[in-house]
């Protein structure tokens, strides 16, 4: 049980990346923003700058497996982020590893591509993803392209995208936030969709600078709100004014195109907004 005085624990299982844009750097950056007491499982080491991934390399399952049991073991965790899979035997082991812990909440971030375009994960780990780890998500954050490839359809308008939300809850999420920001024009619409609800778009003008490590950090910033007792719709709701607050001060901290996220603390951590 969490001592009174201490803040809440969240889980992050994702990859590394070295030039601290994204990854299990951006999650823990995040948590701590927020409030929250950030643990790791490690799943894959990259080499990559705001120039680009140059190289992506998996580790074994099995200290996957080991370093999830280490941390639920021992902490009391309350919610869990995950982040980057880069191999079908990392998908199952994860699943089996999360299996140990039912009933708390999940943030599923399925990354697949880079920013830049280079691809992360083994597109043979979308079956096992569809089947075990979409039905554990309590919110499941994929951006367009990310949807389209667990679907496999074309999302190209925001009638293709409350489509797609909804067959990705038939699938067994118990929520579904859809990320709108590569549909054209000059607006992103962001959608929220759970069975209970109605549809909620989170709509706003589109940015100019080029993100780096946004998904990671809106999706911990979810992982941490669910952490703090917030329900998955005040999670989103916050995580999302939390990252349009911040994404124009992003920085273009090295030679790239790519800025990075730099999260500042949340004035009031764990406040719960009440929505009608």
């Amino acid at each position: 049980m969490r001592h009174a005085s201490f803040p809440p624990i969240a889980l992050t299982i994702a990859g590394s990346d070295s030039g601290g844009g994204a990854g299990i750097q951006a999650d823990l950056r995040t948590f701590q923003a927020f409030g929250v007491y950030g643990c790791s499982a490690l799943t894959a080491v990259t080499a990559q700058n705001t120039l680009g991934v140059q190289v992506v390399r998996a580790l074994p399952a099995h200290l996957v497996q080991s370093q999830i049991n280490s941390v639920l073991s021992d902490l009391p965790v309350s919610a869990i982020k995950l982040g980057m899979l880069a191999t079908p035997a990392l998908a199952r082991v994860v699943h089996r590893a999360l299996m140990a812990a039912p009933n708390l909440p999940l943030v599923c971030d399925p990354v697949l591509i880079a920013t830049t375009g280079a691809t992360l994960t083994d597109h043979a780990v979308l079956p096992i993803y569809r089947s075990l780890l979409i039905p554990r998500a309590d919110v499941l954050t994929p951006n367009l392209p990310e949807a389209e490839a667990l679907l496999q359809r074309r999302i190209v308008t925001r009638s293709d995208m409350l489509e797609a939300a909804q067959a990705l809850l038939a699938s067994g999420a118990r929520a579904v936030l859809l990320k709108g920001g590569h549909l054209d024009g000059k607006d992103v619409h962001d959608l929220y969709l759970e069975p209970a609800l109605a549809p909620r778009w989170f709509s706003a003008r589109k940015q100019k600078c080029r993100g780096h490590g946004t998904g990671c950090t809106l999706a911990a910033a979810i992982a941490a709100g669910l952490a703090h007792g917030q329900s998955s719709l005040q999670a989103v709701s916050h995580a999302i004014a939390y990252m349009r607050r911040h994404f124009g001060a992003s920085a273009p901290l090295g030679h790239g195109k790519l800025s990075v996220v730099l999260p500042e603390p949340v004035p009031a951590p764990g406040v719960v907004e009440k929505h009608d």
